[in-house]
């Protein structure tokens, strides 16, 4: 067994953070032959909790989980660590405002962002807790210790469900919808690009030839997906959530395959697609297997696409304005 991989988790006695702790601590996420010490990191009123997940992690007797430790700060939760999955954020209460959500979120990812000063040299971070590509940008500025490309938002939840609705419309297994992206923000100003994505090795707009569904339908499902689950369950996405964090740590830990892309909200240089500098943006992305990555380019995207991608776009320069006072 090599040195263990230090992974804090935010929000850790939270739903999305009780779905996700176990599949980490059963070697799913870094190996079976990698160990994993688990930070939980709460808020104080919560660290029972924490205590209470712990006390079943311990139970399930995982030979790949070589300890737990149980923080009340992210000062304390963040020291050593190589992966801070920053889960944990206020949720938007009835009549909220989304810039509400924001300025009130705000000041929790500044402190992480400070926090993350203590941890070890090679971390990388994704963010979960929404509005995410948001957060991920007052973390990074917050922390100018850590390069700005070891930041991400997660829009793989995303991806993953476009790509269930594809399969269902074509009737096919879903793991052979390949390089559908997200663009923009994790938001239901997303933009799933189906023009670009494949069906079987064909592209999707030959095996669904209603475009009128796909540019009404399927993009309204999907980006209306997470509202749609909150009032079947009453509850948010968790368990869905959790794996898309999984499946968004893998993708960067996997080298890709040649030809093929994933989503991650990363930060924009301002030299493609006419993104703006400095937004954390959702980009089909490669893998280079070591936790960097590179943007896909040249891309063509239809008029449709890049008037959805401007809307997204807009919608993240009015968040970065919301928040101007907070970015370090």
């Amino acid at each position: 067994m090599t040195k263990p991989v230090r992974v804090a988790v935010t929000g850790a006695a939270g739903q999305i953070g009780y779905s996700l702790l176990f599949r980490i601590a059963s070697g799913e996420l870094f190996g079976p032959n990698t160990p994993v010490r688990l930070h939980l990191v709460e808020l104080p009123a919560a660290i029972k909790g924490a205590e209470g997940t712990a006390m079943e992690l311990e139970d399930c007797g995982f030979p790949t989980l070589d300890g737990i430790e149980i923080h009340d700060s992210p000062e304390k939760g963040f020291e050593g660590i190589n992966w801070a999955l920053l889960v944990g954020s206020k949720p938007r209460g009835p009549g909220m405002e989304r810039n509400d959500l924001i300025r009130d979120n705000g000041p929790i990812f500044v402190a992480q962002g400070r926090a993350l000063a203590r941890a070890a040299s090679d971390v990388r971070i994704c963010v979960v807790g929404n509005p995410c590509n948001t957060n991920a940008l007052i973390a990074q500025h917050n922390c100018r210790d850590v390069p700005a490309t070891r930041f991400s938002a997660m829009t793989m939840l995303d991806e993953n469900r476009a790509k269930a609705q594809l399969a269902i419309k074509a009737g096919v297994n879903v793991g052979q919808v390949k390089n559908l992206a997200i663009w923009g923000n994790h938001s239901s100003t997303m933009v799933p690009d189906f023009d670009n994505a494949l069906i079987g090795n064909k592209p999707v707009t030959e095996v669904i030839t209603d475009r009128k569904w796909l540019e009404n339908d399927f993009f309204a499902t999907v980006q209306k997906r997470g509202a749609a689950i909150i009032a079947a369950r009453g509850k948010s996405s968790a368990a869905s959530a959790a794996s898309a964090c999984i499946d968004h740590v893998k993708r960067f830990l996997t080298k890709t395959p040649s030809g093929e892309w994933f989503s991650a909200a990363v930060p924009s240089d301002g030299k493609l697609y006419d993104i703006p500098a400095g937004l954390i943006f959702s980009y089909p992305v490669r893998s280079k297997g070591d936790g960097t990555y590179e943007i896909v380019k040249d891309l063509k995207l239809t008029p449709f696409a890049r008037e959805m991608i401007g809307r997204t776009t807009k919608e993240l320069l009015e968040e970065r304005e919301v928040v101007k006072d907070l970015l370090g």
